[in-house]
């Protein structure tokens, strides 16, 4: 029998114990609803409650705390809210950044913490290649969308093109994706602020090159002025091709018409006739006011999912970090894509489809699945990557 002393010693101890085991996975989202990419933001974070609340707030059946923060699109306050993650908060994973200059300037601090950075859009090539790491996850590959739609552009027989994007890394990846792929002849080959809402120049140019169509890399709120501008400057008659983050439903809402017939090549689209992505639209449609999802809300939602698989399937020892990194990279959760596989360097392997704007059976404008385009496709840069 314990002595008075050692009772107390003892309740002491099975307290902390309890206080231990009670203790939250804590995972830290930088948001950007506003910025230059707040439409796209937005549309994440509805995908990451959607998950969250899916799971009841918790991760692997353990309690979760989901520290929520907008940086605004800024990347150096994306590093001060990092910092500020690690330091303070202990974070357990981190998501969140639609930019690729976010996810470049944030990577670097969770790596050398071993903090599973578990990307809810950005695909930059340079975690793909050279500086790889065994803690960043990957949705897609920047170039791949634009691979898909280089291939595509070749089928449809266009000759002659011109290429524009902002001027920031996500940019350049997905024209180097484009021209990778694409074996016609460029015309002109355009970079713009990221941000800009006035593309007058721009399409100028294009109006004088005369290309036989246009593959446009513009997320949000540029695209959404683009394409207004595009089609009010008397370019109908020049096809769009775009990545479906020029083309999705955020764009085609505040586009309308004008978005009828535009091709557009992603790694998900709502209408993938799979249980799990029925499930995910179906309920993003209840919750958000009929509303169907987006590109940046499915992977939003993948990206929390697979954060509960892997604490499932490490038991709750987060503290192996090298343990988690090997669980997220054996995915073991039912994707809104369906099936894929993580290359060597953490990027997916996954089919891309062609998508095209019409209108479906109530009248509303939005992406209906076309076909593949490419089956199982891995990135250009795994063969850079010393993981």
């Amino acid at each position: 029998m314990f002595k008075p002393k050692h009772a107390v010693l003892a309740a002491v101890l099975c307290s902390a114990l309890v206080a231990q085991a009670a203790d939250p996975v804590k995972v830290g989202i930088a948001l950007d609803i506003s910025g230059p990419f707040a439409a796209a933001g937005a549309e994440a974070r509805d995908g990451f409650d959607l998950a969250i609340e899916t799971l009841g707030g918790k991760l692997g059946g353990q309690p979760a705390e989901f520290l929520k923060t907008d940086f605004a699109g800024n990347p150096e306050q994306a590093n001060q809210l990092v910092t500020r993650y690690l330091q303070r908060d202990k974070i357990d994973f981190f998501t969140g950044p639609i930019a690729s200059n976010s996810a470049l300037a944030v990577g670097p601090a969770l790596f050398a913490a071993k903090v599973p950075f578990i990307s809810s859009n950005p695909g930059p090539s340079q975690f793909a290649g050279k500086q790889c790491n065994p803690f960043f996850f990957g949705q897609y590959q920047n170039d791949t969308y634009d691979e898909a739609a280089g291939k595509f552009a070749n089928e449809k027989g266009y000759k002659n093109m011109v290429i524009i994007a902002p001027n920031y890394p996500a940019g350049k990846d997905h024209l180097n994706g484009f021209k990778r792929i694409y074996s016609g002849a460029l015309k002109d080959e355009i970079y713009t602020k990221v941000g800009q809402i006035d593309y007058a120049a721009e399409i100028a140019q294009i109006r004088a090159a005369k290309p036989d169509a246009v593959f446009f890399f513009l997320p949000g709120g540029m695209g959404i002025n683009f394409i207004k501008q595009y089609i009010g400057g008397g370019l109908k008659e020049i096809p769009l091709v775009a990545p479906g983050f020029s083309a999705d439903q955020d764009v085609i809402q505040a586009v309308g018409e004008p978005m009828l017939g535009l091709y557009n090549t992603a790694h998900w689209t709502h209408d993938l006739p799979l249980p799990a992505n029925a499930a995910f639209v179906s309920a993003f449609r209840k919750k958000y006011d009929g509303r169907y999802p987006t590109v940046y809300a499915a992977m939003a939602y993948d990206a929390i999912m697979a954060m509960d698989a892997a604490v499932r399937d490490v038991g709750g020892k987060l503290d192996d970090r090298a343990a988690v990194a090997k669980a997220l990279a054996k995915p073991s959760f039912k994707s809104v894509r369906g099936e894929f596989s993580y290359g060597a360097n953490n990027n997916p392997v996954q089919n891309y489809y062609l998508r095209v704007v019409e209108k479906d059976a109530e009248g509303k404008l939005t992406n209906k699945l076309v076909g593949t385009v490419m089956e199982k496709h891995q990135d250009a840069y795994v063969g850079e990557c010393a993981l």
